[in-house]
């Protein structure tokens, strides 16, 4: 009696070429999202931490180090971590919409009142 390998599992169980783009597409948005999580959260924070006065940009020339401690640039950069993180947000629940929607075909559930427009 032979043991199955992983080999056979795979093999058994193909997908279709649009069921891997699906799958394909669903890990780009999903690593999209953790990478706009990620980039916001520094962005916000680091600029009002203890580290920022001290690295290799502030330094450059004096005019550049006003410019670099400056509340308004800090709250500029961490208005970008913002614009990441609502990215982020977006991301997650548009993958979110896509899996419901495509739950909901599979069933024969009628489509959301908003796609018939």
């Amino acid at each position: 009696m032979a043991l199955a390998g992983p080999r056979d599992a795979v093999s058994s169980r193909t997908l279709s070429p649009s069921r891997r783009a699906r799958r394909g597409t669903r890990l780009v948005g999903l690593l999209l999202a953790i990478l706009c999580f990620e980039m916001g959260i520094f962005l916000v924070a680091f600029p009002w931490s203890s580290y920022w006065g001290s690295n290799f940009f502030s330094w450059l020339t004096p005019a550049w180090r006003s410019v670099w401690i400056s509340p308004y640039f800090r709250g500029a950069i961490s208005g970008l971590g913002l614009i990441n993180l609502y990215l982020a947000l977006l991301e997650i629940f548009r993958l979110q919409f896509n899996q419901q929607s495509r739950d909901d075909d599979s069933t024969g559930a009628k489509p959301h009142p908003a796609e018939n427009s």
